[in-house]
């Protein structure tokens, strides 16, 4: 099993308390951290802490976004993205750390919020991924929310330490 398979198997309050504990996690990680060190990359492949960040506030406000259409309209059909694009178009390193730690935490309290006004058949409202992670529940993007915060959380950890 993968961790994305085990997370959407934990209980919907273990992956609500993920994401409510995630904006505290990620600020913890970035006390104290020498400025430089904020757009060292690992390596050539793999993303510096800022980068980290400012995907995890661009992520938040895609789920939500999602989220909402999957509420609004029958199962709505969302585009595939390239994360690395998207960090190349909208110049990561070049973002600041306060700019992009505030952004994140109000966007996960506009989620945190959304999931805490669903109704219990809300959760099983769906979209569909134009990739092939195919149809999602809202309940499903509760546990692939949750798994990206984890994954995320580590990627953050080993680029803070300059491991790729």
């Amino acid at each position: 099993m993968t961790p994305l398979e085990e997370w959407a198997r934990r209980p919907r309050a273990e992956r609500l308390a993920r994401l409510g504990r995630t904006p505290g996690d990620v600020a913890a990680a970035f006390r104290g951290v020498d400025p430089a060190a904020l757009t060292r990359r690992p390596d050539e492949k793999n993303w510096a802490p800022i980068e980290i960040l400012c995907h995890l506030r661009d992520s938040e406000a895609s789920f939500l976004d999602r989220l909402r259409q999957i509420m609004a309209t029958d199962e709505p059909r969302f585009p595939t993205v390239n994360p690395n694009q998207i960090a190349a178009e909208r110049r990561y390193l070049e973002q600041s750390l306060a700019g992009a730690l505030e952004a994140f935490h109000r966007h996960r309290d506009a989620t945190l919020t959304f999931f805490a006004m669903r109704a219990e058949a809300d959760w099983a409202r769906a979209g569909h991924q134009m990739d092939s992670r195919g149809r999602r529940t809202v309940d499903d993007f509760l546990g692939v929310m949750a798994w990206h915060d984890e994954n995320h959380l580590a990627q953050l950890a080993r680029a803070l330490r300059g491991e790729a």
